[in-house]
């Protein structure tokens, strides 16, 4: 059902889509370019700091923050499942058991002797 006299031109805002380019562009250039967010805040009571909360807040793509060295999450065992979680087990597995063949060494080792001091 046709209303008279509306056309193409006079659909409302809202059902209009042309809205939601400008909030995609802004973000799409944020996640492109990145965006830094940084401020102190700091609690004085008679020239006496109480408090002083440091906020640094970085937004931004993964390739552009690669592109900046930020690569954290790569090393983070608790994000990722790579390999590289598994070779820090077995470097864990090898050295506990370099060290059980050492203390089995040296409990089969027979005792020192022991010297006396010239005080006893």
């Amino acid at each position: 059902m046709a209303f008279p006299g509306a056309g193409k031109d006079d659909m409302p805002e809202l059902v209009n889509p042309t809205r939601t380019h400008g909030l995609v562009d802004i973000l799409d250039r944020v996640l492109d370019k990145g965006l830094v967010i940084a401020g102190d805040i700091k609690i004085n009571l008679a020239n006496v700091e109480l408090l002083t909360i440091q906020i640094r807040l970085l937004v931004c793509s993964i390739d552009k923050a690669e592109q900046i060295g930020l690569n954290w999450w790569r090393n983070d065992p608790r994000l990722t499942t790579s390999p590289a979680g598994s070779l820090v087990a077995a470097d864990v597995d090898a050295r506990l058991k370099r060290i059980e063949e050492q203390l089995t060494r040296l409990a089969a080792a027979p005792p020192a002797t022991e010297v006396k001091s010239s005080r006893e």
